[in-house]
């Protein structure tokens, strides 16, 4: 659109803040003078405004802590989560999540509405899904282009939810057209299309639809109307002429159309089915027998008694209303009455206290109060809930514990530390090791420091003793006021109210005893002075006038004196006074709580700072090195040459012509001494690199570059699963000619251990691939060690291109042999697959597919106890479930969708472990597990109604249980 053609008055001039997409923005008009005001107001107010507490309100303004810059902003809660609430910067336009100790309350005067507004370019919409690429780049574009500079925009309409659409320009450059020209944006025409929705329209419009909009735009016009934005409701004659169509439909179709045209088709073939139902029921009413037609009248009969049991409801329920209204009006009556002789007891009560019938009654009645004054004093405790609640915060306030003051420079220490450590290790250079090395120390000799500050304050903090005496207190405080629940949500309440209230109610106890014990002392002397009137044996000087003097207003004030205290000591808590005590106990549970959470967060750091300190100091006088690991690795090499030396001696003695058994078997002896020996070194050997490994992990990650012989990377990276010192040659192995079918397997024990070497050729490539899956499953196996096989080592021969895997050797423990030799009960299965289950969840938790589950594969150790076996690492999940291998019994185990050439899954090995556990059910079930025909064959077979209702869901089901959820099931249950 022409700028000329908008009148200069029409345009405002706005700074942009926000950019949300490619065509919405917030910004803030130029106008206004008060950003700077409010703020310079945020920064002196928030530092020292209380946090916000409860659940915020989504009408009012707090203040919130910017992550990137940590300055006080104006803010709007969106939504909260637990502890994190999503937030809308008010002023600027821009969303972050926060914790609740970056939000504080505002005063009054920051209550205002927000300087930014959120601002849409009128008759576009964004060309692309949020999560394409075209979509991100349309946002940058706009971004580069606007942000934070000035535009004239010129309103158009306003949106339901306060967008103001607008055109934009940027001097003489039409935002709108750029967006267009890189199609980051379509045009939506607000047409005369009788389906489209009117909004709030600012200013009359003059001329066409902008001439920028292209023909294939207006081609898509139809299709681009739903992206428009929701603006204000419509009234409702305002409706699109197609809804009004549909709801009046039924009421404009005639009852008969003389000489009208043909009929739908659809109605033609309804009345047609009609006509041939009617005659259809004529025929069969004709040829009912006799017998039908009593049937029938049973049937009538019993419907009758079914009208007359209704009736009689009916009726009865009129007879309950009835008698229900008049026990209504009978209650009223009866509350008259009783309202009535209330007044009327209220009448006697004063006239007795007005006129009292006799001295006698008097006194009487006095005494009895007296005497239940005295006994309510004696009983009360010195100290109610509401005292031990003034005690407890008194305690919670005037001995907090804070932060130590050393602990914001510890942290800084601490950073400063793992910043040289992060340093280290993507160092590359020797040369710049040395340097990094030096500032690393010098670092650790300044978090020392701030280490030592730290743990001397901490000590002097009585920080154990502070915990144990809140929560004696919490536990005291919550037997007390746990019940006091209020059914609505109270307000926030500082102690100072509660304080105020209590010491309010605490005189008021105090001046109502003093007016009794007033009352009282009056009237003791009173009868002091009638006593000595009274005795004969002595003269006073008494006259009657003086015994008689005020003695009706002496017991009158006694009366009311002892009536007020003991209806103050047994009155109830009003409501108000209720809801202070409850907030001032639930403000003391919340302080309590977050100082319970500060001292643990002491402790925890006094304890990490301590053991770190410990660490440290055996490495002052010098790093670690691996000196002792590459002696390890030289005696290694000593005992290996030792052995090889004398295996070929034994070999000669036993090819010699005359055997010398005895030399031969001293020989052997040696052997296995050395052997042994050899495998200790190596376990010391391991023991050395998870040493160097957590030092290098800890504070020492130039370890791998100042020793680069040692391989620290290497062992690393196989998850400590490699071992370079082992050969094939060092092993005393048999062949496993049985198991021995799709590669080599060696039988031999290693340090005391019966072990299996499984044999895999490999080149450089499929090495590194098999060490990358053996360290991912031996990484998973370490999470859950009872589910699965573990790999005992990995290692490469030095004289031949194999790879070896060890494993523990389960001998017969395969289910395939057991159930070949004994099979298994139906309690040992479900025991059994409920362990195979909890592996396929390991390892399916680490994104892991197995892809190899079969028989041969899956244990069952003792018989009870179910884990799942290793698979083939050199190769790919899709190559493993291809295996020949892979049925039990007649039963295959590769799912359908893996024959239609989908990619092996958590879903297909849930379908092997349901195949395996129906072949242990029904070993020959020869039945095929891929339609709906075969599940009507596999429902034919006697199994139990929980067996059968899991192998449903892991064989049939278009959603097939995840193990997880396997395990969850009434069969494991």
């Amino acid at each position: 659109m022409d700028q000329s053609l908008i009148q200069p008055d029409k345009m405002e001039l706005v700074v942009v803040t926000h950019v949300v997409d490619a065509i919405t923005f917030w910004a803030q008009n130029v106008t206004d003078k008060i950003n700077e005001k409010i703020i310079d107001m945020l920064t002196e107010k928030c530092p020292s405004a209380p946090i916000l507490m409860g659940r915020p309100s989504s009408h009012k303004v707090y203040g919130a802590r910017y992550s990137e810059d940590k300055c006080w902003y104006r803010c709007t809660v969106q939504q909260q989560t637990e502890d994190k609430f999503y937030i809308l910067y008010i002023d600027y336009g821009n969303t972050e999540i926060v914790s609740r100790s970056d939000l504080v309350e505002l005063p009054e005067e920051l209550q205002t509405t927000g300087l930014a507004k959120k601002y849409k370019f009128w008759g576009f919409h964004v060309s692309s899904e949020q999560d394409s690429p075209l979509f991100s780049q349309g946002k940058s574009f706009l971004q580069n282009m606007i942000h934070g500079k000035k535009l004239r925009v010129h309103k158009k309409s306003v949106c339901f939810d306060g967008t103001i659409l607008v055109e934009a320009f940027q001097g003489n450059l039409d935002i709108g057209e750029e967006l267009l020209k890189f199609k980051f944006a379509k045009v939506s025409l607000p047409g005369n299309r009788e389906n489209s929705l009117p909004s709030v329209n600012l200013q009359e419009h003059t001329g066409l639809w902008p001439t920028r909009t292209p023909p294939r735009e207006l081609d898509t016009f139809g299709s681009s109307l739903g992206c428009m934005p929701k603006l204000r409701p419509i009234f409702s004659d305002l409706k699109p002429q197609i809804i009004k169509e549909q709801k009046t439909t039924i009421a404009l179709q005639p009852v008969e159309k003389p000489n009208a045209g043909p009929e739908p088709l659809t109605e033609i073939k309804v009345s047609k089915t009609d006509v041939n139902g009617q005659q259809l029921c004529s025929q069969d009413t004709e040829q009912v027998p006799d017998e039908t037609e009593s049937e029938l009248q049973r049937m009538r009969e019993v419907i009758n008694d079914k009208d007359m049991e209704i009736k009689k409801l009916k009726e009865e329920g009129n007879a309950i209303q009835e008698h229900a209204s008049l026990l209504g009006q009978q209650l009223e009556e009866a509350k008259l009455e009783l309202q009535a002789l209330k007044e009327s007891y209220e009448k006697t009560v004063e006239t007795e206290h007005n006129h009292p019938t006799t001295v006698g009654n008097r006194i009487s009645q006095l005494a009895k109060k007296v005497d239940s004054l005295r006994k309510l004093r004696e009983s009360n405790p010195c100290s109610t809930d509401e005292d031990h609640l003034l005690e407890s915060i008194t305690i919670i306030m005037n001995y907090r514990i804070s932060m130590p003051l050393s602990s914001e420079r510890l942290e800084i220490a601490w950073k400063a530390y793992d910043q040289t450590l992060e340093n280290l290790r993507g160092c590359q250079s020797m040369v710049e090791v040395e340097l990094l090395v030096n500032i690393r120390n010098e670092a650790r000799g300044a978090l020392l420091s701030a280490v030592d500050d730290f743990l001397q304050e901490v000590d002097k903090l009585p920080i154990n003793e502070r915990l144990d005496r809140l929560k004696d207190i919490a536990s005291s405080l919550t037997a007390m006021f746990s019940s006091v629940m209020l059914a609505e949500q109270t307000e926030e309440c500082s102690f100072e109210k509660f304080c105020e209230w209590k010491g309010h109610k605490q005189q008021k106890i105090k001046n109502v005893r003093k007016t009794t014990d007033e009352a009282l002392l009056a009237l003791s002397r009173w009868a002091a002075k009638l006593s000595k009137f009274s005795c004969l044996m002595e003269r006073t000087s008494l006259t009657e006038e003086d015994v008689a003097e005020g003695v009706d207003e002496i017991l009158m004030n006694a009366d009311n004196a002892l009536c007020e205290e003991l209806n103050t000591e047994f009155s109830e808590q009003e409501d108000e006074e209720r809801k202070i005590v409850f907030n001032a106990f639930r403000k003391a549970m919340q302080d309590i709580q977050r100082e319970q959470s500060l001292l643990e967060a002491i402790r925890q750091k006094y304890e990490l700072n301590t053991k770190f300190k410990q660490e440290i100091q055996q490495w002052q006088s010098g790093p670690p090195k691996a000196d002792e690991l590459f002696a390890v690795k030289k005696h290694i090499r000593s005992l290996r040459s030792q052995l090889r030396w004398k295996l070929v001696e034994v070999s000669c003695l036993e090819e010699a012509e005359e055997l010398d058994l005895p030399e031969i078997l001293k020989k052997k002896e040696e052997i296995a001494e050395t052997r042994n020996a050899l495998f200790q070194e190596i376990s010391h050997e391991k023991k050395q690199y998870i040493l160097l490994c957590e030092l290098m992990k800890k504070g020492f990650p130039e370890l791998p570059m100042i020793y680069p012989d040692a391989d620290i990377n290497g062992y690393m990276s196989s998850a400590g699963l490699l071992m370079k010192s082992l050969d094939r040659d060092m092993f005393d192995a048999e062949p496993m000619k049985e198991l021995s079918g799709r590669r080599p397997l060696l039988s031999t024990d290693f340090q005391g251990q019966k072990v299996v070497l499984k044999c895999y050729a490999v080149d450089e490539e499929t090495e590194a691939k098999m060490l990358e899956q053996a360290a991912q499953y031996h990484r998973a196996q370490q999470q859950n060690p009872a589910t699965t096989v573990p790999l005992l080592a990995l290692f490469c021969g030095k004289s031949d291109p194999l790879a070896y895997i060890m494993v523990p050797h389960y001998s017969n423990g395969s289910l395939r042999a057991i159930q070949k030799s004994s099979p298994l009960s139906s309690c040992e299965i479900r025991k059994v697959m409920k362990g195979i289950a909890l592996g396929l969840q390991s390892l399916h938790a680490a994104s892991l597919i197995h892809a190899a589950l079969h028989p041969n594969n899956v244990f069952a150790i003792g018989r009870e106890k179910g884990i799942v076996g290793d698979y083939d690492f050199t190769k790919a999940p899709e190559q493993r479930v291809s295996d020949s291998g892979m049925v039990a019994g007649s039963i295959s185990l590769v799912a359908p969708e893996l024959k239609q050439g989908q990619l092996p899954s958590p879903a297909s090995d849930m379908y092997a472990f349901g195949g395996i556990m129906l072949w242990l059910h029904v070993p020959d079930f020869s039945g095929t597990l891929e339609s709906d025909r075969q599940n009507a064959e596999f429902t034919g077979l006697d199994l139990d109604a929980k067996l059968h209702k899991l192998l449903s869901k892991l064989l049939f089901s278009s959603t097939r249980l995840s193990a997880s959820e396997a395990l969850k099931e009434d069969y494991f249950i």
